[in-house]
């Protein structure tokens, strides 16, 4: 297992209308390290998790993935190392069944036989899907919840040390946001979550990376950032539920008086 996963040093990278999405990004993850990166829409979030696996390479500045520059002639093997969970899954579910869509990346690995169907299995076991039930349908009948359980077995199937996920809770229901939150708490893997949903990052991650402008604002225990409600609000950000108690506050503001 690598010390640090990922490393970034100074990156930075402007789209081709001069929009500059990131400036100078440092930040190393330590392996088995469950880390939440939070912004506004605009902050430079997805454009970040693009360079992760090299769907974006680095224009100023560099990104190592287990030991590797994300550099073309490396994208195979990065892309083993680090799995991409896409915020939709049907932009990661294009074949007619589910369990065609869960050995896609093993067998571009070059995987067969025995040890795909092997991996395949355990990788659908580790998201709750049972293979009987689930592997001959199509993904287009499944629930948002179902789809996005798909998509992260897909990625587990390739074995990655990585998982980055983005915004991983949007569209579900809170059943099923419930249900994701107990998958990820499982996963030995090391995790970058980028979200919206504050109080998921508070329940899985012990430290937060706050992008704003595309320069990282704060990065450290998710706590810390939680229970500030001014840091939050300067970047556009809502203060988690579990952290909003108003009567609280009224309270200590009369026994302070």
């Amino acid at each position: 297992m690598h010390h640090n996963p990922i490393e970034i040093y100074n990156l930075s990278y402007a789209y081709p209308d001069g929009t500059q999405a990131l400036n100078g990004v440092t930040v190393s993850i330590r392996a088995a390290e469950r880390v939440a990166l939070v912004g506004a829409n605009g902050s430079g979030k997805s454009t970040l998790l693009m360079h992760f696996n090299g769907l974006i390479t680095p224009q100023v500045g560099q990104v190592i993935a287990g030991e590797l520059p994300v550099e073309t002639q490396n994208l195979k093997q990065i892309r083993n190392f680090v799995g991409l969970v896409f915020q939709n899954p049907d932009d990661q579910l294009f074949m007619p069944t589910v369990w065609e869509d869960i050995t896609f990346g093993p067998l571009n690995q070059g995987v067969t036989g025995q040890a795909l169907t092997d991996r395949s299995v355990h990788a659908m076991h580790c998201v709750g899907l049972d293979p009987e039930a689930y592997g001959s349908r199509s993904a287009n009948g499944l629930s948002g919840g179902e789809k996005k359980r798909v998509a992260i077995a897909g990625v587990l199937a390739m074995q990655p040390q990585v998982l980055v996920l983005d915004e991983p809770s949007a569209q579900l229901d809170p059943r099923s946001r419930r249900q994701l939150i107990e998958l990820l708490d499982t996963l030995p893997l090391t995790q970058l979550i980028a979200t919206h949903d504050l109080d998921l990052a508070l329940e899985l991650c012990d430290r937060t990376i706050v992008l704003s402008k595309g320069q990282i604002a704060f990065d450290g225990a998710t706590e810390r950032i939680m229970s500030d409600p001014e840091l939050l609000t300067e970047h556009a950000l809502e203060p988690p539920l579990s952290y909003s108690r108003p009567y609280c506050q009224i309270e200590d503001a009369y026994n302070n008086a």
